[in-house]
C-alpha cells in the first residue's frame, strides 16, 4: 500500500502504519518570528504545542496584535453586511496584494469612517424625505377635511338664512341661535393634524375622548398606501387625523397622547392660499431630496464596489495575520526576550522542508541570527498522521469516525477500501441498481472540480465527499449482482445457457423436480433457472446464509491476524503467545470448523445437517454422527477441536496477568530507575497501561486480572455473537431481492397486463419512484450502515485500539477549509 515518490516533497505514503513522527524544538529570533510562522503555516507540516497554556489570552505576548486583528475583522464584517444590503457580491478571485498589516489597518479605518459618514448622511436625508412624504399626505387628507367642512358650513349658512324669518324649530340648538345673535360669545378653536399607525387608531381615539372628556372634535381617515415611518424606516399602514380642541390644557394632553401613540404631527395652515403654498414647497423639497439621496446611494455603491473588488484579499490577509499571532502566542519567550521557543510534532520526512522554511524566513527577514531546529527525545505518545489522497481519504474518515488509530498501529483503512464496499454489495446485490448508482457517482467524479468550488447542501456535500466510496460500492454491487444474476430482480443468461432443461412438456417454471442437467454448470453466478422456481427461496436462503458465515469468519480471522502483526511491530511477545494464538485457536476450532464443513458439503453434495452437527458437537461429542458425517475421522477431529477451544479460554485468561506481575517484580528488583535490557517493549507498555506513568506504584494484580477476565469473556461471547451478526448479510440481501421482485412483478408487470396506456404509464412511474426512493436511497443507506457496523464492531475490535489523536498541523489551507 505504499505510493512511491522520492524526494523531500513527495515522500512514500504507507497507509498500513502512520507516518513516523518526531518531537522538535524551534528557536526563532524575534525579528523573524512573524515571517517564520507564516512560512510554516504555508508548509502545513508542524503541529505546535501551546507552551503558554497557564496564561490567560490577555497575558500573552501578542495580545495587542490579536485585538487589532479582531478590530479589523469587525470592520470587514461591517463591510460585508453593507454589501449584502446593497446587493453587491464580492470578487471570488484572489490576487496578491501589496498592503502589509499596518497599511491595511489604516485603509480599513479610513473606509469605515467614510462609509459610516455616508450612511449617517443618507439616514438623515431618508428620515427628512419620509417626513416630507408624510407631511404631503397630511396636507392632502387635511385639505380634504377642511374643504368638505367648508362646503357643509356654507350649505348650513344658506339654509339658516332661508329660515331666518320663521320661528325657531324645536330641533334647532339654542346655543346656535345665541351665537348668531351674539358674535362676541364665539370661541376660537385650535387644531392638530398628523398620522397615527392604523392598528392604534381606535385606542388613540378612545384615549383622546376620555382625556378631554369629549371636548374635542376628531376626524381621521385611512391612507390608501402604507407609508414609510421616518423613525423605524419600515412600511406602516397609517390613518391621517385632524383634532380640533379648545384651550391650552387640552392641547397639552393631546400632545402627550400623540407622543405615546407614535403619532407624527405636522402643521396645517388654515388659509387656503398658505395651504397651496405649503403643498408646492413640500413637493419641491421632496424632488430635491430624492435627487440628493440617489446621488448619496450612488456614492455609497461606488465605495462598496471598490471594497468588494478587494474584500476577499483583505479578509484572507486579516485572517492570516490573526492565525499567525495566535500561533506566536503559543511560543514561549526566552529569558533574554530576543527569541521565541516552540515545540511541536512533525513527520520525520518533513525535517528538510521545515529547515528550508526556517532558513528562507531568516533570509527574507534579513535577520542576523538564524533559527535553530532540533529533535527532542520524549516518551510522550505522538499524534497519528496518514497521508491520504482524494480516493483514500473517505475510507480513512470511516475508520477515524470510530476512533483515531494509536501511533503506528495497523490501520483498518487499508482493508476497508476493499472489504467495506464488498460487504455492502453482498447486501445490495443487483447489477441494475449498481449501474444506476455508478452513473450518478460518475457524474459527481467527472464534474468534481466544479462541485469542489461550490457551496453544497449538507446531504450533497456528504455524497460528494464520499463519491469514491459510493463508486466502489456500485462496482462491487454490479459484481455481486452478476453473481446473484439479478437485474432489477430479472435473471439473464449472460454467460451462457442454463445447465438445466425440462424432462417433459408438463414441467413448468414453478418446479425443479422435472429438471434435468443437460449442459455443463452455469459458468458464473447463480443459474437463471432458479429464479421463479418453487425452490428459489430455499436455495438462495441456504446459499446466502452459508456465504455470510464464510465471509464473517474470514474477516474475523483477518482481524486476529492483524493483531499478530501489531504485536510483532510493537515487539509485544505477551500478546502473541497469550492473545493471538488462543484467539485464533478458539475461533477456528468452532466457526472455522463450521466454515470447513460448509465448503465440504458444497463440494461433495452431501445432505448432512450442519445445525445438528454443530449442536451435538457440544451436547454429545462422543456420539456417532451417522448420516451427518462428511469425512472419515470427523468425530475425532471434533473432539480435538472442542478440547482446543476449551483449553484456549484459560490460555487467554490466566498466564498474561501472572507474566506481567513477574516482569514488574523483575524490573523493580534493585533497578527501580532502569529498565532491564531483556524486557520486551510490550511489558513496559502493559505496565504503563495498568499503572500509569509512575513506575513506583504497587502492581495492582487484581485490576490486571479483572481487565483480562473482561477481555476474555468479551472475545468468547463475541465470537458467537459476531458470527451471528454477519447473518445480516443474508437477511438484507434477501430483503433487497424480495423488494425488487415485488416492485417488478406487482407493479410493472401488473400494469403492462392491462391494454391501457394510462395504466402502463402510471405503472412505470410508480415502479421508477419505488425503485429510486426505496431501493436506491433507503436500501443503500441501510446496507451502508450495516456494513459500517460490521467493520466497527465485528472486524476492528479484534485488533484496533483507536485511542490515538490526530495530527493537526498549523496550516493555512486546513484552516481556510474549516472556515468554508
Amino acid at each position: 500500500m505504499a505510493r512511491g515518490g522520492g524526494g523531500g516533497c513527495c515522500p512514500p505514503m504507507d497507509l498500513m502504519r502512520s507516518e513516523a513522527m518526531q518531537l522538535v524544538q524551534v528557536i526563532i529570533p524575534t525579528e523573524s518570528a512573524h515571517l517564520t510562522v507564516s512560512y510554516l503555516g504555508e508548509l502545513g507540516l508542524l503541529q505546535l504545542k501551546d507552551l503558554n497554556a497557564d496564561k490567560s489570552p490577555f497575558q500573552r505576548t501578542y495580545a495587542a496584535q490579536i485585538k487589532r486583528c479582531g478590530e479589523m475583522a469587525r470592520k470587514l464584517r461591517f463591510f460585508k453586511e453593507q454589501m449584502s444590503k446593497a446587493g453587491i457580491s464580492t470578487s471570488a478571485q484572489l490576487t496578491e496584494i501589496s498592503l502589509d498589516f499596518d497599511d491595511l489597518e489604516i485603509k480599513l479605518g479610513e473606509l469605515e469612517a467614510e462609509l459610516a459618514e455616508v450612511n449617517a448622511n443618507n439616514e438623515k436625508l431618508k428620515r427628512t424625505y419620509n417626513e416630507l412624504l408624510e407631511y404631503s399626505t397630511v396636507l392632502q387628507k387635511a385639505g380634504e377635511f377642511f374643504y368638505s367642512a367648508q362646503r357643509s358650513a356654507a350649505a348650513q349658512q344658506r339654509e339658516m338664512e332661508a329660515n331666518q324669518s320663521g320661528e325657531s324649530s324645536l330641533e334647532s340648538p339654542l346655543l346656535e341661535q345665541d351665537t348668531l345673535t351674539d358674535a362676541s360669545k364665539q370661541v376660537k378653536l385650535g387644531s392638530l393634524s398628523g398620522l397615527v399607525p392604523k392598528e392604534k387608531a381606535m385606542a388613540f381615539e378612545r384615549i383622546l375622548f376620555r382625556a378631554t372628556r369629549g371636548n374635542i372634535f376628531l376626524r381621521q381617515e385611512s391612507v390608501d398606501e402604507p407609508v414609510t415611518d421616518p423613525v423605524s424606516g419600515e412600511k406602516v399602514a397609517k390613518n391621517a387625523f385632524v383634532i380640533f380642541y379648545s384651550g391650552d390644557r387640552a392641547k397639552a394632553k393631546i400632545l402627550k397622547i400623540c407622543d405615546a401613540f407614535n403619532a407624527n404631527r405636522y402643521p396645517f395652515p388654515e388659509d387656503v392660499a398658505r395651504q397651496l403654498h405649503a403643498v408646492q414647497e413640500v413637493s419641491a423639497k421632496i424632488s430635491e431630496l430624492k435627487a440628493t439621496i440617489d446621488m448619496g446611494l450612488a456614492h455609497r455603491d461606488n465605495i462598496l464596489k471598490n471594497i468588494a473588488s478587494e474584500f476577499e484579499n483583505w479578509n484572507r490577509l486579516a485572517n492570516k495575520e490573526k492565525i499567525i499571532y495566535h500561533t506566536l502566542n503559543m511560543l514561549s519567550v526566552d529569558v533574554t526576550k530576543k527569541c521565541l521557543v516552540g515545540e511541536g510534532w512533525s513527520p520525520v520526512f518533513a525535517t528538510t522542508q521545515i529547515q528550508d522554511a526556517l532558513q528562507r524566513a531568516t533570509l527574507d527577514s534579513k535577520s542576523q541570527v538564524g533559527s535553530i531546529f532540533q529533535v527532542l527525545n520524549t516518551t510522550e505518545s505522538p499524534p497519528t498522521y496518514f497521508q491520504t489522497n482524494k480516493f483514500t481519504s473517505a475510507f480513512q474518515e470511516i475508520v477515524d469516525a470510530y476512533g483515531i488509530a494509536k501511533y503506528q498501529e495497523a490501520n483498518p483503512g487499508v482493508f476497508t477500501i476493499v472489504t467495506f464496499p464488498f460487504l455492502f454489495a453482498v447486501m445490495f446485490g443487483d447489477w441494475g441498481h449498481g449501474v444506476c448508482i455508478l452513473v450518478s457517482t460518475l457524474y459527481l467524479i467527472i464534474r468534481e472540480k466544479k462541485f469542489a468550488s461550490q457551496k453544497l447542501g449538507d446531504i450533497m456535500e456528504m455524497m460528494f465527499g464520499g463519491r469514491y466510496v459510493i463508486m466502489m460500492m456500485a462496482l462491487f454491487s454490479i459484481y455481486t449482482g452478476l453473481i446473484y444474476n439479478e437485474f432489477f430482480s430479472v435473471p439473464f443468461e449472460l454467460f451462457g445457457k442454463s445447465a438445466y432443461a425440462c424432462r417433459d412438456p408438463s414441467c413448468g417454471d414453478a418446479a425443479t423436480e422435472g429438471l434435468l442437467k443437460v449442459r455443463r454448470t452455469y459458468p458464473f453466478g447463480v443459474d437463471p433457472v432458479w429464479h421463479g422456481s418453487r425452490s428459489e427461496l430455499p436455495f438462495l436462503n441456504s446459499l446466502k446464509m452459508k456465504m455470510s458465515i464464510l465471509l464473517g469468519v474470514a474477516q474475523m480471522n483477518l482481524g486476529i491476524v492483524i493483531s499478530y502483526f501489531n504485536a510483532k511491530f510493537f515487539r509485544n511477545s505477551v500478546n502473541v503467545w497469550y492473545q493471538f494464538i488462543p484467539q485464533l485457536i478458539f475461533l477456528n476450532s468452532l466457526f472455522g470448523y463450521l466454515s470447513m464443513l460448509i465448503i465440504i458439503k458444497w463440494s461433495t453434495g452431501a445432505k448432512a445437517d450442519l445445525y445438528h452437527t454443530m449442536i451435538y458437537m457440544f451436547l454429545s461429542p462422543t456420539d456417532e454422527l451417522g448420516e451427518n458425517q462428511l469425512f472419515p475421522g470427523q468425530k475425532t477431529v471434533q473432539l480435538v477441536l472442542l478440547l482446543l477451544a476449551l483449553v484456549s479460554v484459560p490460555w487467554m485468561l490466566i498466564p498474561k496477568p501472572f507474566f506481567l506481575k513477574m516482569e514488574h517484580e523483575r524490573r523493580h528488583q534493585g533497578q527501580q530507575y532502569a529498565m532491564l535490557q531483556s524486557t520486551d517493549d510490550s511489558v513496559v507498555a502493559e505496565m504503563g497501561h495498568h499503572n500509569g506513568s509512575n513506575h513506583h506504584e504497587e502492581f495492582e494484580f487484581s485490576e490486571v486480572f479483572v481487565h483480562q477476565l473482561i477481555h476474555t469473556i468479551e472475545f468468547v461471547l463475541g465470537a458467537v455473537s459476531n458470527t451471528a451478526s454477519y447473518l445480516r448479510l443474508w437477511a438484507l440481501s434477501l430483503a433487497h431481492s424480495e423488494l425488487s421482485s415485488v416492485f417488478y412483478d406487482k407493479v410493472l408487470l401488473l400494469a403492462f397486463g392491462y391494454n391501457n396506456i394510462l395504466i402502463r404509464i402510471a405503472g412505470i412511474t410508480i415502479f421508477i419512484c419505488a425503485t429510486v426512493g426505496v431501493l436506491l436511497v433507503m436500501e443503500t443507506l441501510s446496507a451502508f450502515l450495516h456494513a459500517l457496523r460490521l467493520h466497527w464492531v465485528e472486524f476492528q475490535n479484534k485488533f484496533y485500539e483507536g485511542d490515538g489523536y490526530k495530527f493537526a498541523p498549523f496550516s493555512f489551507a486546513l484552516i481556510s477549509e474549516e472556515e468554508d
